[in-house]
């Protein structure tokens, strides 16, 4: 190799990638993403306890699981497995919608 090549080959030299941090990663966008998914499945975890709440709290209301023994209580074996309304989704809705309880009817009227 010539004096004129080893020049040239000495100023691009440093163009060249540094090939030890060519394959880092950063663990910081791993946290972000297992943050992310914790937090949807939080979220599903929570939809589906909202629908099973307000599928028992509809069947209460309506009266869907009186016991047939005891007149005036509720058949717990009938709340665990009744529904309520036709779709998991119209429980969700009505949970998500109805923030605040309705007040209870005036007597008399």
């Amino acid at each position: 190799m010539s004096d004129v090549e080893g020049k040239i080959l000495k100023i691009y030299d440093k163009s060249k990638p540094e090939t030890q941090d060519l394959f880092d990663s950063s663990n910081w966008n791993h946290f972000a993403w297992c943050l992310a998914l914790a937090f949807a499945a939080l979220a599903f975890w929570l939809g589906i306890a909202l629908v099973n709440a307000e599928n028992q709290r509809n069947a209460l209301m309506t009266n869907q699981c009186p016991d047939p023994v005891f007149k005036g209580s509720i058949d717990q074996q009938c709340l665990r497995t009744v529904r309520s309304r036709d779709h998991w989704w119209e429980h969700l809705w009505y949970g998500v919608t109805h923030v605040k309880p309705e007040p209870p009817p005036k007597p008399g009227r």
